[in-house]
């Protein structure tokens, strides 16, 4: 198929890898060149702006930052991706973004009778490196039918969670327990190595209990390591407990959330946004 990729992040790049290494014809965007040049030697062509990128592409995928790098891709009125579509394309959000953007996006799409599918990924980079990814995803089952074995070349794992916006929510929430988990364990490793237990060792111990999740085990020992080489950087999960909590309503909706969001914002503040999200023991 003819395929484009939208925003060549840690993540973006290496699911448009996997989209090459299965035969695909890719076209690549991204804000800075210099991203698309591993996928250029792998074959992939490289397009000005996502307009142009767009061009006669069956699947067009997008994968950046945040709502506003999202709506520069597909909406800006002389570069955005949208004004370049095919009437038979389908557009894909794999962006991490709020629930009210991806609907007024999905709404934009339906507003020119074009498909649209809002389907973040649940993973990290070494998640996306194996085409082990999970895609949860909002829009129309028939859309999301002709859409699935491509998602599958990227993932383990597509799941339809009903219109569009349930994939964002799907996101949102699995990142902010994430989240949560992640600065819990920060402060009660440190709390039981002031109480006398070496770190590794109680890290150890919880990794081996029904409570300790594998991303967790994963998790406490890279804590116990003090090894914070980014999967999942400390800036993004700030951001995406941030749109959790302003989705719901602000602070008192989701106290659990907004307090872990605290932590995570304390770290970006000690200098430490661009290391992994274990980075947060540093701060005990």
């Amino acid at each position: 198929m003819k395929i484009t990729y939208l925003g060549l992040g840690a993540m973006g790049s290496r699911m448009a890898a996997n989209l090459i290494d299965a035969g695909h014809d890719v076209t690549v965007w991204n804000r800075t060149t210099s991203a698309a040049d591993e996928l250029i030697a792998k074959g992939a062509k490289l397009a000005p702006t996502p307009k142009a990128a767009v061009e006669g592409a069956e699947i067009v995928i997008s994968c950046v930052r945040d709502d506003e790098a999202s709506e520069e891709v597909w909406l800006n009125k002389d570069t955005g991706a949208i004004n370049g579509l095919s009437p038979d394309a389908i557009a894909i959000e794999s962006s991490t973004l709020t629930i009210d953007w991806v609907k007024r996006l999905g709404a934009a799409f339906a507003e020119k009778s074009l498909a649209f599918l809002d389907a973040p990924v649940l993973g990290s980079r070494p998640q996306a490196e194996g085409k082990t990814l999970i895609h949860v995803v909002g829009g129309e089952e028939d859309i999301f039918i002709k859409a699935q074995p491509v998602l599958a070349q990227m993932g383990g794992a597509q799941h339809l969670m009903g219109p569009v916006g349930t994939g964002a929510a799907m996101k949102l929430m699995v990142n902010s327990m994430m989240g949560v988990q992640v600065t819990a364990l920060a402060e009660l490793l440190a709390s039981t190595e002031k109480g006398g237990i070496d770190k590794a060792r109680a890290a150890e111990v919880f990794g081996s209990t029904i409570v300790c999740s594998p991303q967790m085990k994963l998790v406490s020992w890279l804590m116990a390591q003090g090894s914070h080489n980014p999967l999942f950087p400390v800036e993004l999960i700030e951001k995406d407990l941030g749109y959790a909590v302003k989705e719901a309503g602000g602070t008192d909706a989701l106290p659990v959330t907004s307090a872990a969001r605290d932590v995570f914002t304390h770290a970006i503040s000690a200098g430490d946004g661009d290391l992994n999200m274990s980075a947060v023991e540093k701060l005990y």
